[in-house]
């Protein structure tokens, strides 16, 4: 396996900006097996079945952004990942620039003392940072921080919201679920009518839903750890489902890596570093939950783009170039894929 099969090319222009209003006009490419289908994430409810469960990642994307300045005058950026205590005070987080910060040293914004810096921790690209500013810590968020973009995104985003889906519940995610940025109340209400249960889980979208992967050989790739967690009442669900002959509908790869993640450990909350993809040989991935996935155009050279070389096989090519051939829009804001794994059918 080779960092080369993971690769493909993304002209700018195919990368979204802005996110297409209302959310669920944007597109839907469906994997029919032998062919696609051009739709709408307004058609979803024609697209799935009675019985079926829909499975979204309720996660709410926190101001994890915080532009600073050390006590030289010089910039810093803190980009928080994950909350190491109950209180949300200290947290993993990605620091700029990193070669200059030393444990202690105070990061302010204008004139406020907002964060004190802390070692390295065992992974070596992330710090452990503590959030000092009086306050609950999430409405000190609010007040210094900022929504964290991707890089790729250089359009300011004028509605925060827009980053947040319509369930999102549990603060702490660095990132959106960006699938579930598609859908409305009103395609949920449809979902309900046409007999497609909703269930939720929390992943928290940390640092490798935007890593590109850094070593040659693609499963030398150190995966960093995420917190988990899929309420009973959901896996009761997921189990329900499939024994009376539904599908089990993963609303983007963090809801996959929940669904997967508690099959494989055994256990319903903790922290994982699940890696789904091929093995070297060319064998799939032993998915034991999800049937379905909808999901937005990924980067290339990523761990996400080797979860859907895993669920649909080297199909994703013709799927990804047919996409750009048909204009699709790329990436967060972007459109959206309905795929289906080889053993069952849309």
């Amino acid at each position: 396996m080779q960092l080369s099969d993971f690769d493909y090319d993304l002209p700018e222009r195919h990368i979204a900006q802005v996110p297409v209003e209302p959310r669920d006009s944007a597109r839907l490419l469906v994997d029919r097996g032998d062919g696609v289908e051009h739709r709408h994430v307004a058609d979803l409810p024609d697209l799935l079945r009675a019985g079926d469960l829909i499975v979204l990642n309720e996660t709410r994307v926190i101001p994890a952004r915080i532009r600073l300045r050390r006590a030289t005058g010089g910039a810093a950026e803190v980009l928080l990942l994950d909350a190491l205590d109950d209180g949300r005070r200290r947290w993993e987080a990605l620091a700029r620039p990193g070669a200059k910060l030393r444990v202690g040293d105070i990061l302010t914004q204008d004139g406020v003392d907002v964060v004190k810096m802390g070692p390295r921790t065992a992974a070596g690209d992330t710090f452990e940072v503590e959030i000092i500013a009086e306050g609950d810590p999430l409405a000190v968020l609010d007040r210094h921080g900022e929504m964290p973009l991707p890089p790729y995104i250089g359009t300011r985003l004028d509605d925060p919201d827009r980053y947040q889906t319509v369930f999102a519940n549990e603060p702490g995610s660095a990132a959106a679920p960006t699938a579930g940025l598609h859908l409305t109340d009103a395609v949920l209400r449809r979902l309900d009518a046409a007999g497609v249960r909703t269930a939720t889980v929390e992943l928290v979208v940390g640092l490798d839903t935007f890593q590109p992967i850094s070593t040659d050989d693609p499963l030398d790739h150190p995966m960093h750890t995420e917190r988990y967690r899929v309420p009973e009442a959901t896996w009761e669900a997921c189990r329900t489902t499939r024994e009376a002959g539904g599908r089990v509908v993963a609303v983007g790869t963090t809801a996959v890596r929940a669904l997967e993640s508690a099959a494989a450990r055994g256990e319903l909350a903790g922290r994982t570093d699940i890696f789904i993809h091929r093995d070297a040989a060319g064998g799939g991935f032993d998915w034991q939950v999800v049937d379905v996935l909808m999901t937005n155009f990924h980067l290339p050279k990523t761990t996400l783009l080797m979860m859907i070389d895993a669920f649909v096989g080297r199909r994703w090519r013709e799927l990804y170039d047919e996409a750009l051939a048909a204009d699709y829009r790329f990436l967060s804001f972007g459109d959206a894929m309905l795929l289906t794994r080889a053993t069952t059918g849309v």
